[in-house]
């Protein structure tokens, strides 16, 4: 498999990662030490960003059968929640799926597109050199090796993909940890929701089933346990009824866990021919659901990059790119971790922050900051240095209704299921299907159509080219003076080997 990729860690990430290679036809091996998907709840929310690009790829459906929409997420648990219903988006909701559930989907749609699982594997050493990488693997029938053009490091935290291409993991260890746990709760009603905080602790209860809950406790007495040391159904207990004062007749503890505030990130997201996503690359408190949904958004932007150099187009800068543009976007995930750490601990003072904070989350125009924050609904990239300028470049492609030459109305993120690159013509302008060659830019979706229900940003695009992780590469105004010379130009850029990216 020396054309294909190996991606080591078979959680959310490495599926995703596998998923959108194998989707672009590249032949792709998936080693997962485990024998199972994950049985526990573990990452328990999908935020909107994330839901967008699953949409992309024709999986909303099968998420919405599963989950739970709620419209509110949260910042440190503050009183004020986070409204998400204000966004500019279908999927303006955190949708509530035990990652037990995700897992299976993303399983599936992985074997469906034909990745090779190969489980109770553990990889021991990788050495990469000019021509590919090799994977050293312990598997039940022995030791063997595989090689490939890329390895992909999915392999959480601990990553020994990042580990053995001494890529230094920089930030600071824990210095309190918190506990957590899905159990029964008899004394509290079906779906109830719980936040409170005092100078004795914090605690969250929310709803991961009908029968059971998610319980996460911040206990200023506990807040010095080392990670590793188990979480007991009675200690658990003992917190909420000294922080709370009521355990709501707790019993029956599917999963418990400790974690901590230990916050790091990897000094690069790529040497040579190795990638690394997912807490591969950083890790932090799990404050605001946000770790699975950065993880699977660094999939969706690195798979296509890494399709395209295999599959002979990718410009020069692609594969750099995915650093460029993903590690700023990580940096922002842990300053905002570390400041709900603070807003999490109970130091002198914090009690009358978090109140005031609060307040201030009651302004419309704060809370809409940070709930684009915490979906990722801010996240945009660069604009192209050497596309003519317009203020849709690099930023998130916002569903649009589309009405095309028959009449009929399309949904534009149906357009994206095949996770191609879309050429959308907005202009009508009868030479525009003269101009490309759709056999060159096989990877290329090309569709004319107009707007059928009006879109901010919109209003006079000639042509825009959406980058198949949700992203708009570029937008041509109808009032450029060649309008159909800049989309050429800009095709050759983005879709063709060999371009450069100047900066």
């Amino acid at each position: 498999m020396k054309d294909g990729v190996i991606v080591v860690g078979g959680g959310p990430v490495g599926l995703m990662v596998a998923s959108e290679l194998a989707l672009a036809n590249i032949k792709v091996c998936l080693l997962e030490r485990l024998k199972d998907t994950t049985p526990y709840s573990r990452a328990l929310t999908i935020h909107p960003r994330t839901l967008e690009i699953l949409d992309m790829r024709g999986l909303a459906p099968e998420l919405l059968e599963k989950g739970r929409p709620i419209p509110k997420g949260h910042f440190a648990g503050l009183a004020t929640p986070l409204d998400f219903s204000v966004l500019d988006s279908a999927s303006n909701y955190t949708l509530v799926l035990a990652q037990s559930e995700t897992e299976k989907l993303l399983e599936e749609r992985a074997r469906g597109l034909g990745v090779a699982i190969i489980r109770e594997t553990e990889v021991k050493s990788i050495r990469q050199h000019d021509e590919g990488v090799e994977v050293t693997a312990l598997g039940s029938e022995g030791e063997y090796r595989l090689t490939a053009a890329y390895v992909v490091g999915a392999d959480g935290g601990g990553s020994l993909v990042r580990k053995q291409m001494d890529i230094a993991f920089l930030g600071t260890d824990a210095t309190f940890t918190c506990m957590l746990g899905d159990v029964k709760l008899p004394e509290l009603e079906a779906g109830g929701i719980v936040s409170h905080f005092t100078e004795q602790g914090g605690i969250m209860i929310v709803p991961v089933t009908k029968q059971i809950h998610r319980v996460i406790v911040f206990d200023s007495e506990r807040m010095a346990i080392a990670k590793d040391e188990p979480v007991t159904l009675g200690e658990l207990k003992s917190s909420m009824l000294r922080v709370y004062g009521q355990d709501f007749g707790i019993r029956e503890a599917e999963w418990l866990s400790r974690f901590g505030n230990a916050t790091r990130q990897a000094e690069h997201f790529r040497k040579n021919r190795v990638f690394l996503a997912g807490d591969a690359a950083h890790i932090h408190l799990p404050a605001g659901g946000q770790g699975m949904n950065v993880g699977l958004q660094e999939a969706v932007n690195l798979g296509w990059k890494l399709a395209a150099e295999l599959n002979g187009w990718a410009p020069d800068w692609l594969l750099d790119s995915y650093h460029e543009e993903r590690y700023p976007v990580s940096t922002a995930l842990l300053r905002n971790t570390e400041a709900q750490a603070l807003l999490i601990r109970q130091l002198p003072g914090v009690v009358e922050l978090r109140k005031l904070m609060a307040s201030l989350l009651q302004i419309p125009e704060a809370n809409a900051l940070l709930s684009a924050q915490i979906s990722a609904f801010d996240v945009g990239y660069a604009p192209d240095p050497q596309s003519p300028p317009h203020p849709l470049n690099g930023r998130r492609f916002s569903e649009l209704t589309l009405r095309l030459a028959s009449g009929s109305l399309l949904k534009s993120y149906k357009l994206m299921h095949a996770g191609s690159y879309v050429l959308l013509h907005l202009a009508g302008d009868p030479q525009f299907g003269e101009l490309v060659d759709w056999e060159k830019y096989a990877h290329v979706e090309g569709v004319q159509a107009s707007i059928a229900e009006a879109a901010i940003g919109w209003e006079n695009v000639h042509t825009a080219l959406i980058r198949p992780d949700g992203y708009i590469a570029w937008a041509v105004d109808c009032t450029e003076s060649a309008p159909l010379e800049a989309v050429k130009a800009g095709l050759a850029r983005w879709c063709e080997q060999g371009s450069t990216h100047l900066k």
